[in-house]
């Protein structure tokens, strides 16, 4: 072989190398994600569910955040300041906040994103009852005018979670809240890969290389929000829990975000695996009734099914691990500010004969109950099964109905009769501040159906109430109104809390920068 000759075959040789050495490199930078769910409603307003909150951190910022140990703190604020009596407040948003279609964030857009979000949201809609007015009178700037002053300002405007208040640019966010945006576009530290979206199958994020991230050490929703990796995948296809543990196993993913109960102690033990602490209190199960429609439109029912559904068989079947669940009958979360059991006897001091007999005396016709049941959702898959059995043995009759979870995220919405594709139950699970406080815990807004979460429920006392406690300012009173409140919400039966419990995470040891969030948030995280 000639020198030509040999050169060329050593360029060949080395362009061969390089291109098949170029995959191996790019996978480093790729984070790979089995999310608790399946991603199908891509619009974090319209609903609660935790998939799309998550998938709005990915791609949205917030003008505040509320940090591990429940302290609101700025976001894209850069800062603000109150007048006297607590009425007109005006914020500076910091400088560097572009969306990712290149227009700077303004004022403008905040104010659209505000109002749509007070349309959906419990805490949101609470807020809007004292805004007379909003404007933007420069572009870095808004204000918020109050009718009177309220003592949750900052909490409301620095949610964590669902529904949070993200900023949207002002044509996007100027969609009819009950209607779902169509347009993806935020300026948080991920850019949505539209069209790499396949529900069912994966979503995909890429770094977004504009986005200035602040300069404080990561904590909850709040401080620097850096990432380390060029691209995210979540796989949504992998739903079974067995194979979501091979996968990890193999090195096939990175982090499971809700890995299977039976997969605990064998993750445990793997020197590959680590659990990640991600947060600090737990996740509370919930039973919501539908309150439009028969039997559940009586309250007197609802109290009968609140007293069957005891909560240890719940946590025992869904969870197993006891060091991972306890029974818990305060509705704001044990162990929280406004922890309470006031009212709770008719479910903590229960017994089946007590249920049975609160059913006869109720007037139940026999109405079958529709439970909703998701075929998909490992976390909370089997409590409608553990609810279907403690039901019938009340008395009740039940149709358990199969589907997955995006199909009952968009069914519970409806508010046909049960036998028309509508529903009586379904369960769910929510994070701690989600349902903390009596302002942010949707099922304790009980305006009916015009402004009340899925089930609608409608109790003028409760509004009463909740409203006083919006304007208290003092601790005392607050805990006292929120005692009340809940209370209150155990004679409306507004719901069943089904006990605590913690998620665990898993992932791979190669896998650093996790900290606490309270939540499922993927960034500062770090692939070695």
């Amino acid at each position: 072989m000639n020198l030509n000759r040999r050169l060329a075959a050593a360029a060949a040789l080395s362009v061969l190398s390089l291109s098949t050495a170029l995959p191996a490199l790019a996978q480093g930078t790729v984070l790979r994600v089995v999310p608790h769910s399946n991603l199908a409603i891509l619009d974090p307003i319209w609903t609660t569910a935790y998939m799309s909150r998550n998938h709005g951190y990915m791609i949205y910022d917030t003008l505040f955040g509320t940090d591990e140990n429940a302290k609101v703190k700025p976001q894209m604020v850069e800062s603000w300041t109150e007048s006297p009596d607590k009425r007109l407040w005006t914020f500076k948003l910091r400088k560097g906040l572009e969306f990712h279609d290149g227009k700077p964030v303004t004022g403008e857009d905040v104010i659209a994103s505000l109002t749509r979000w007070g349309k959906r949201d419990a805490m949101g809609s609470a807020l809007f009852q004292f805004i007379q007015r909003m404007d933007s009178p420069t572009p870095d700037t808004f204000r918020i005018f109050l009718g009177e002053a309220n003592g949750f300002m900052l909490e409301a405007l620095g949610k964590p979670s669902s529904n949070v208040p993200f900023i949207m640019p002002k044509r996007i966010a100027e969609t009819d809240a009950f209607k779902q945006i169509e347009e993806h576009i935020g300026s948080g530290p991920y850019i949505f890969k539209r069209d790499e979206f396949k529900p069912g199958d994966k979503a995909v994020y890429l770094k977004n290389p504009k986005y200035v991230p602040r300069s404080e050490p990561p904590s909850g929703t709040t401080g620097g929000k850096n990432v380390y990796v060029d691209r995210v995948e979540w796989n949504l296809a992998l739903r079974d829990a067995q194979a979501q543990v091979n996968a990890l196993q193999k090195g096939e993913v990175d982090i499971i975000e809700a890995l299977g109960f039976d997969h605990f102690e064998t993750a445990k033990a793997d020197a590959n695996i680590q659990m990640p602490k991600y947060a600090t209190y737990g996740l509370q199960y919930m039973a919501r009734f539908n309150h439009l429609h028969k039997p559940f439109d009586n309250a007197k029912v609802r109290q009968a099914a609140i007293a069957a559904m005891t909560q240890e068989p719940f946590l025992r079947a869904q969870v197993g691990v006891k060091e991972l669940y306890k029974s818990c009958y305060s509705m704001f979360i044990c162990g929280t500010p406004y922890g309470t059991t006031a009212g709770s006897d008719i479910q903590g001091k229960s017994n089946m004969k007590k249920a049975q007999d609160l059913l006869k005396a109720s007037g139940y016709d026999g109405t079958p109950i529709v439970i909703m049941k998701p075929t998909d959702l490992a976390s909370i898959q089997k409590l409608p099964d553990v609810a279907a059995q403690l039901l019938r043995q009340a008395g009740f009759k039940v149709d358990l109905q199969a589907m997955d979870w995006q199909t009952l995220v968009g069914r519970r919405a409806k508010k046909d009769a049960p036998d028309k594709g509508g529903w009586h139950m379904f369960l769910t699970a929510w994070q701690t501040f989600d349902v903390w406080s009596p302002i942010a815990n949707p099922t304790m807004d009980t305006r009916g159906e015009k402004s009340g979460w899925f089930g609608w429920a409608s109790d003028d006392k409760m509004v009463t109430i909740r409203n006083e406690f919006m304007r208290a300012t003092d601790d005392g009173q607050k805990k006292k109104l929120a005692d009340q409140l809940h209370a209150r919400a155990y004679e409306v039966a507004t719901h069943a809390p089904l006990g605590e419990y913690m998620q665990p995470m898993a992932a791979r040891k190669n896998i650093s920068g996790f900290f606490v969030t309270n939540g499922n948030i993927y960034w500062n995280l770090k692939k070695q």
